[in-house]
């Protein structure tokens, strides 16, 4: 299918990309060979393929959670270099 000097504008119109005369001469043969593209996938048979919205089965990539006792506040506060009861002191951010 090959577009025309027009339908290329209006491409660009709608994508608001200025092109300079080389650019539409150029965007024409390439958007044109990128429909003869989509003409040939057009034709292959699709009638026993059931939709679907994802080409690869999905697996998740988290690892499983282990569940493990806590910490005591004693370990937890033991390389705290300043503490103030069961909390960490720090400087402040802002004052």
């Amino acid at each position: 299918m090959k577009l025309t000097r027009e339908e290329v504008l209006h491409i660009a119109r709608l994508a608001r990309v200025a092109l300079t005369e080389a650019e539409i001469t150029r965007m024409s043969e390439q958007l044109s060979d990128l429909l003869e593209h989509f003409e040939v996938l057009q034709k292959v048979n699709t009638d026993n393929v059931p939709p679907t919205a994802q080409s690869v089965n999905l697996e998740s990539v988290m690892r499983g959670e282990d569940i493990k006792p806590s910490l005591s506040p004693g370990d937890v506060m033991a390389n705290a270099p300043r503490r103030e009861g069961d909390y960490f002191r720090v400087k402040p951010v802002l004052e």
